[in-house]
């Protein structure tokens, strides 16, 4: 007759699961816990008792507060299915880029694999998986994530801003994205995105400047140089987008530059540095969710027109 296991002290497997749970944002696999020796019974224990929560078929949440993070990736990836790893805005979220949030959790897993539908998770199905990183939360490159993730976005603005996101904070550079492009045998929206590609690759690294370059092309007028260089009284400074030979500035400000002094101080850096050139001030501002970009994209591209027809 098998006798069974006791449980560990309450002190002990208290500390082994933290130990754990700490290299996973809160939450622990209960194949983990038992190579440590915190079995079945210690794990119900602690539930009954309130102290653990039970968040699936294999994942234990080692504290009642709420799972966020790095733990929700986790909780994702463990009851998705075998293979399963973090795609699209999560896999982008999960390699370091900030300002933007996601309504649900992408997850990629090989089609041919068994897997389990879980709350707040979006699965793809892959024949063939795409690349993955080495370390870390199992996820797709992130060149790779950011091309799905522009794919399934709402809209064309949403996708734009999550290239300039992810390009803007190096979480990919246009180089290797271009490259991820073109192995692509589908593509939602490629013409679109092969637009955009072409103009981050040219400099554009907002939204306010991927209008212009849209604009431009729709006019006929020639691209601008960007982060044009003045010197000024107080050092080097780069204008966003310029027409030299036309004799026009366009200056991309995002939402802070409308906030307590900062237009009046934008105006007074605005007469050092365009040297007598018109300047449009225009910019991004984000709202519910959404950006919204100022009619000062078009005034720009009007003014433009009428300079660049003279």
């Amino acid at each position: 007759m098998e006798i069974p296991r006791r449980r560990l002290p309450r002190d002990v497997r208290s500390r082994r699961a933290a130990g754990i749970a700490a290299r996973y944002g809160g939450v622990a696999h209960r194949a983990d816990l038992r190579k440590v020796g915190v079995g079945r019974d210690d794990v119900r224990g602690e539930v009954e008792a309130g102290r653990w929560r039970r968040l699936g078929r294999h994942t234990v949440g080692v504290t009642t507060g709420d799972v966020t993070g790095p733990a929700q990736w986790w909780h994702a990836i463990w009851e998705s299915g075998a293979g399963a790893i973090l795609d699209g805005v999560s896999a982008l979220l999960a390699s370091g880029m900030t300002g933007f949030s996601a309504d649900a959790i992408d997850v990629a897993i090989p089609k041919r694999n068994r897997r389990h539908r879980v709350a707040g998770v979006r699965l793809r199905h892959y024949s063939v998986m795409p690349p993955s990183t080495r370390g870390g939360i199992p996820r797709v490159v992130p060149e790779r994530a950011l091309l799905n993730a522009m794919q399934w976005a709402m809209t064309d603005r949403t996708a734009a801003l999550l290239l300039c996101l992810a390009v803007q904070q190096r979480i990919v550079s246009p180089q290797r994205l271009t490259s991820a492009f073109m192995t692509l045998t589908r593509c939602r929206r490629r013409a679109f995105i092969k637009a955009v590609i072409r103009d981050v690759c040219d400099g554009a690294h907002s939204l306010g400047e991927l209008d212009v370059a849209s604009l431009c092309r729709r006019y006929g007028l020639p691209p601008p140089t960007r982060q044009a260089v003045r010197r000024t009284p107080g050092g080097r400074v780069y204008l966003d987008l310029a027409w030299e030979d036309v004799g026009l500035v366009v200056e991309i400000d995002g939402g802070h530059h409308a906030t307590a002094l900062s237009p009046v101080l934008d105006a007074l850096r605005q007469c050092q540095r365009t040297a007598g050139f018109p300047c449009v001030r225009t910019g991004d501002f984000p709202v519910g969710g959404q950006v919204f970009s100022l009619s000062g994209v078009r005034s720009g591209a009007s003014l433009l027109v009428l300079r660049w027809r003279r």
